[in-house]
């Protein structure tokens, strides 16, 4: 099983709405994942043990995991672009 981080600035509207939408795609896909819901600032503390960290924001700070901003999810505009770079990372 994977584990994807979901973080936006307050860890509440964006990413549930990002939340919702990586949980139908990767259902739709076979993919089994744990989804960590968190703030930007909580990424840190969840980095280790993820496969993924998924973004509605620019990040700062580095990890040694892919990130994934998915602007695209609230925007629309390149979002099956979005949908397959996740998809690389999980398969």
């Amino acid at each position: 099983m994977k584990t994807v981080i979901i973080a936006c600035g307050a860890g509440i509207a964006t990413s549930t709405l990002i939340c919702d939408r990586v949980r139908h795609l990767l259902s739709e896909n076979g993919i089994a994942a744990d989804i960590i819901q968190c703030t930007v600032a909580d990424i840190a503390g969840h980095a280790a043990r993820a496969d993924l960290i998924i973004t509605s924001m620019k990040l700062e700070n580095r990890y040694d995991k892919p990130i994934v901003t998915a602007i695209s999810f609230l925007t629309g505009i390149g979002r099956e672009q979005t949908e397959q770079e996740i998809l690389g990372h999980l398969t």
